[in-house]
Formats: C-alpha cells, sequence, structure tokens
C-alpha cells in the first residue's frame, strides 16, 4: 500500500478487513453488520484508518458516504492484500461454507444475470447462506477490474491478453436473430437478401453500429440497415417488441426473447461461433471460496447452458425460414456488435 512506514508498522490485518469492508460498502453501518461490529465500535475502527493514512476515507456526500480520491486509489491494492492473507490462513483448500460470510463480485453482461442469476443465487443459498453475489454491468470502456480488485470473478466473452490474468473457456454461443411476433420478415422463406433489407437494431456496450453479421453480408455483396445501437440485450428486446426493427441474441438467451413474446430465428448466414469463458486473477488461485464459485460457473457449463449444440438447428438454418424454438440460456457477447 501507498503509506509511510512509521503509518504501516500501526497497521494490522484487522484494519485492513475493515478498509477493505469500508470501501466496499461506502457505509459504516452497513460495514459493522458484515464484521459483527457495533456501529461505535466500527466508527472507532474508521477512526485509526484515518489516522494510520493520514486520509479521510470516507466522506460525506449528502445521506451517502464516499471514498475519497486516495481510498479509490489503494482499494485495488488493499483488496489484493486481504485476499493473499486469506490465501495463507486458507492454505489447506477447505472452506466451511456453512459459515463463509464473503462477497462475491461478479462482472457479467446483464443477460447472464437475468437467465441464469436464479439458479446460481438457489444454489449459493443451499451451499453457502453467508455468501452474497454482487454482479456489475460490464462498462462501455474496459478497465482492469480484476487486477484492480473491483471484481473476482468475470463471465462473458473474455478477450483480456493479460498474461497476470487466467482465463477458462466454458462453451460456445451461436448467434440468433429476434423480432416481434407477426414480424414480415418471418413470412416466407428467409434468405440473406431479406434479411439485410430489413432495419436492424444493435446491442453494444461500445455504442458499435456494425459487426461479424456485416462482415458476412459484405462476402455476399450485401449491407444491412442498420438504425442504431443500445447498450444491453435486454433493453434491445423491449425496442424490438415495440418495432420493426430486427436484433440479435445468443441462442442460450433466448428465454429473455420467449418471455416478451418475441419470436428467435435462425440467421440465413454463416457465422462464427462466440466463445464464452471466466476469468480471475491468480491471486485467488489458492483461495478454496472462489474456486468453489469458479466451480458453480463450470457446473452450469457443464449442464449444456453455454453450448452451441444446445440451441436447435445447430447445422444451417432451416430453408423455410420459420422461426426456431428458444432454448434455456446464458449470455450474450461482452460486445454484440452484429
Amino acid at each position: 500500500m501507498r503509506v509511510t512506514q512509521s503509518r504501516a508498522a500501526g497497521l494490522d490485518l484487522n484494519l485492513l478487513v475493515a478498509l477493505d469492508v469500508l470501501l466496499e460498502e461506502s457505509s459504516v453501518s452497513r460495514a459493522a453488520a458484515r464484521l459483527h461490529l457495533s456501529e461505535p465500535a466500527m466508527s472507532r475502527t474508521l477512526g485509526r484508518i484515518r489516522k494510520a493514512l493520514g486520509d479521510p476515507v470516507l466522506v460525506r456526500a449528502g445521506r451517502a458516504m464516499v471514498p475519497t480520491p486516495h481510498a479509490l486509489a489503494v482499494q485495488g491494492e488493499v483488496r489484493a492484500v486481504v485476499e493473499r492473507a486469506r490465501g495463507i490462513f486458507l492454505a489447506g483448500g477447505r472452506v466451511d461454507l456453512a459459515t463463509l460470510n464473503r462477497t462475491f463480485t461478479v462482472l457479467a453482461n446483464e443477460s447472464f444475470t437475468a437467465v441464469l442469476g436464479a439458479a446460481l443465487f438457489a444454489r449459493v443459498a443451499q451451499q453457502a447462506p453467508g455468501v452474497r453475489l454482487r454482479f456489475l454491468a460490464e462498462s462501455h470502456i474496459d478497465v482492469p477490474a480484476l487486477r484492480e480488485g473491483v471484481a473476482d470473478l468475470e463471465l462473458g466473452m473474455i478477450d483480456t491478453r493479460s498474461p497476470e490474468v487466467r482465463t477458462e473457456h466454458l462453451g460456445d454461443q451461436r448467434m440468433l436473430a429476434v423480432a416481434r411476433s407477426g414480424h414480415p420478415l418471418l413470412r416466407g422463406r428467409l434468405t440473406a437478401r431479406r434479411f439485410a433489407a430489413a432495419r436492424h437494431l444493435i446491442a453494444s456496450r461500445r455504442g458499435r453500429l456494425e459487426g461479424p453479421v456485416d462482415t458476412a453480408l459484405a462476402e455476399l455483396g450485401l449491407t444491412r440497415q442498420v438504425v442504431g445501437s443500445v447498450g444491453t440485450f435486454p433493453t434491445s428486446l423491449f425496442v424490438i417488441r415495440d418495432t420493426d426493427l430486427v436484433g440479435l441474441i445468443t441462442g442460450q438467451a433466448a428465454p429473455l426473447a420467449t418471455a416478451l413474446g418475441l419470436e428467435v430465428f435462425e440467421i440465413p448466414l454463416e457465422l462464427p461461433v462466440l466463445p464464452f469463458g471466466m476469468a480471475w486473477h491468480p491471486r485467488h488461485d489458492a483461495d478454496p471460496a472462489h474456486a468453489w464459485l469458479r466451480e458453480r460457473a463450470r457446473e452450469l457449463a457443464a449442464g449444456g447452458a453455454w453450448s452451441a449444440e444446445a440451441s436447435p438447428g445447430a447445422a444451417a438454418p432451416p430453408p423455410n425460414g420459420r422461426p426456431a424454438a428458444g432454448t434455456g440460456g446464458l449470455k450474450g457477447p461482452a460486445d454484440q456488435g452484429l
């Protein structure tokens, strides 16, 4: 941590744990509840932390408390130290899930949370009732969330090339088209030319207006009409429901569309599959609680939830252009741009 040697000498692991929780909660009362302390005791601990760091750490902003710039600057380092210390004390590779009191922050697309969040929360409640899951939405900018300790696990299209991040492939996704029920595109044989002639809406966290679909169409000498983009898959579905726009969705996220009465159908193009995986920082390698969370993700993958073959008609688009049935699902790519 960026503190002087004299100040560092006055710190102990309990203060670091308390600082980690305070920065995560931005609340003395919530931090006190998590650490099983009284609010006065938590306030005294915050006072010790402020004295040791020479910084207010948390300051009032209306009715809430917000971290100072210095606190935000050291938050990742504090989390890393706490995780390494936890790994040392849990080096035996065992963890008592029944008494585990931990918050895991998961960086994931909203479609993942909407489709499989309930199953994951239920599994956690059954095995480790003291564990809390905090899902963060993907940002329109790329940040080193795993390295800085902002997130403990990332689920989705893992495109990081950082050598300090562990990655694991969990399965592949196929892209399907989605439109409102009764859309003219669903009548008759669906060809690449008819598909391109429709008005399209893109879901892209970065605001992109083109992607692999446009590349595939260009190889056929075709161009589609993209009228705009929105930040997430769920948002795109609500727009598509009330318009004649055509969107894209992963086969395994189809329940989100069918729940809104939308039609999911094959795209008459040869498109690459979308690899789905998880990523984490190496400091979690020896953490049995984190390993348990990673195993839960693997279980979902092993159940076929992220398999490209799990969607019907994976070999080729249907010749009659009729919609394919939706299947159970997961999240789409981190930035579809399709």
